[in-house]
């Protein structure tokens, strides 16, 4: 399965890198590829280092802007000419999505795929992976746009909140029939 991750270039604490190194064990071992935006840097360059480090396969996807900072050493790379594009050859490679810890970029990325999802645009899981709590106020604010009609779908049918990466990857391997 290629699994799409969406998280920080930025370099964390190990409340978040420790989590995200186990992740990206599971993803490797499991023999799933890691789809990801490319990066060399902060929690991309765990994500990246531990998927490959355990036998995963690496698809990158950078944007003109950033190639500098692209990993050498990917599977694949594909350099795009600018974010929307970016986000368009991601989940075009995925067969499922996760949104890890991050900033607007990350936000920014997690809303358009549950956007699509909601206008039926999207088929593929989605999960948040919820590390430390991180994504508990999102959560709550999710919860509050469906029960002030917002949301034209249930919560549960565009995005699976897991607390940790053994929930995260079951959840998605579950979805994708595959048998662990």
């Amino acid at each position: 399965m290629n699994i799409c991750v969406f998280c920080s270039a930025a370099d964390l604490d190990e409340r978040y890198t420790t989590p995200a190194r186990e992740f990206a064990e599971l993803i490797g071992k499991g023999g799933h590829a890691l789809v990801w935006g490319g990066s060399d840097t902060g929690l991309m360059k765990v994500m990246a280092d531990g998927v490959q480090e355990n036998g995963g396969r690496l698809i990158g996807i950078s944007v003109e802007f950033l190639a500098h900072k692209a990993r050498a050493g990917a599977d694949e790379m594909v350099i795009t000419a600018d974010l929307a594009e970016r986000k368009a050859a991601l989940l075009a490679r995925a067969d499922a999505i996760v949104v890890m810890v991050g900033g607007t970029g990350t936000l920014d990325e997690a809303t358009e795929i549950l956007e699509l999802k909601k206008h039926g645009l999207n088929a593929k899981p989605v999960v948040v992976l919820n590390t430390n709590g991180f994504y508990d106020g999102l959560r709550e604010q999710f919860r509050r746009m469906e029960a002030e009609n917002f949301l034209p779908v249930p919560l549960t049918e565009l995005a699976f909140f897991a607390e940790d990466g053994v929930g995260a990857l079951a959840y998605l391997e579950e979805q994708a029939g595959i048998q662990a």
